[in-house]
């Protein structure tokens, strides 16, 4: 059993877990290498066969998992809190405008880094099962643990600013798909196309899970694209810091997002994706 000490400096945190790895699982990346200058041990990435499933499915067992990025000698890290999933066949997808160069990596092995440029910044996806389809990592919550002590949240806050040059609040330092990029310093052209690695980039499990989720369509899908579609997935407990709360004044339930069980949530995702398998 791994314990990870959670330091929450003030900040909402879920109370700190005790993780069971498996560590014989078969993983995507290269072997984890002994942390040297603090004798901690390595975060152990997701094996390769997590990512073997649909993009509806993914995107909800994405929630809760914590991306690590490794820089001047620290581990950055951000739960992440909101995903949205991309399918080939439908138009709200970068793949459904055709194979270029750019969009390769989601026609490549699931599991493989797909960046792009939107809203003046970068964005990160990863590829899921079926060509074409993958997952938005829509947004984050800054981790602060043992691996990413208090002044691993100070270097993510000193490379992404407020628009002020002020010091932006943990609470709003991921709350996007290009603040979670910046945060943690992932850029297009270091990532697009490449695999997570132990070492640098990784996503991992450390035992935590959503209660509840909500579903809602997805956010700045033009008009005529499937803007229609529920496949954005929030973790209800973190929903006020993701990129536009689901559930915020004016919303209603049943019919601007559903709130569910994440058992729930995965069973929906899962038959769906069965009823397209079927079609």
């Amino acid at each position: 059993m791994r314990h990870y000490s959670r330091v929450t400096n003030g900040m909402t945190a879920p109370p700190a877990v005790a993780v069971q790895f498996n560590v014989s699982s078969t993983a995507c990346y290269h072997k984890p290498m002994p942390d040297t200058r603090t004798s901690l041990p390595s975060p152990i990435p997701l094996p390769e066969q997590f990512f073997q499933q649909d993009a509806r499915q993914l995107a909800v067992a994405l929630l809760g998992k914590v991306i690590r990025r490794r820089l001047n000698g620290q581990w950055l890290a951000a739960r992440i809190i909101e995903t949205e999933a991309y399918l080939l066949e439908e138009r709200g997808s970068h793949a459904s405008l055709g194979y270029t160069e750019a969009r390769r990596a989601l026609f490549m092995a699931p599991g493989t880094i797909y960046m792009y440029y939107a809203r003046g910044g970068d964005s990160m996806n990863c590829s899921s099962l079926g060509e074409g389809c993958g997952v938005l990592l829509k947004s984050g919550y800054p981790v602060v643990d043992t691996l990413s002590p208090a002044d691993s949240l100070a270097q993510m806050q000193a490379l992404n600013p407020s628009a002020s040059g002020g010091v932006r609040s943990p609470e709003r330092l991921c709350a996007g798909q290009t603040l979670l990029c910046r945060s943690l310093q992932i850029r297009v052209p270091d990532w697009n196309a490449q695999r997570f690695t132990a070492d640098q980039l990784l996503l991992e499990d450390d035992g935590y899970q959503p209660d509840q989720v909500l579903r809602a369509p997805r956010l700045g899908i033009p008009s005529g694209r499937d803007e229609h579609l529920f496949y954005r997935w929030v973790d209800a407990a973190y929903s006020r810091h993701c990129t536009r709360n689901p559930a915020r004044r004016g919303q209603v339930e049943g019919l601007h997002y559903h709130s569910l069980e994440l058992e729930a949530a995965q069973r929906q995702a899962y038959q769906e994706s069965q009823t397209c398998s079927a079609t």
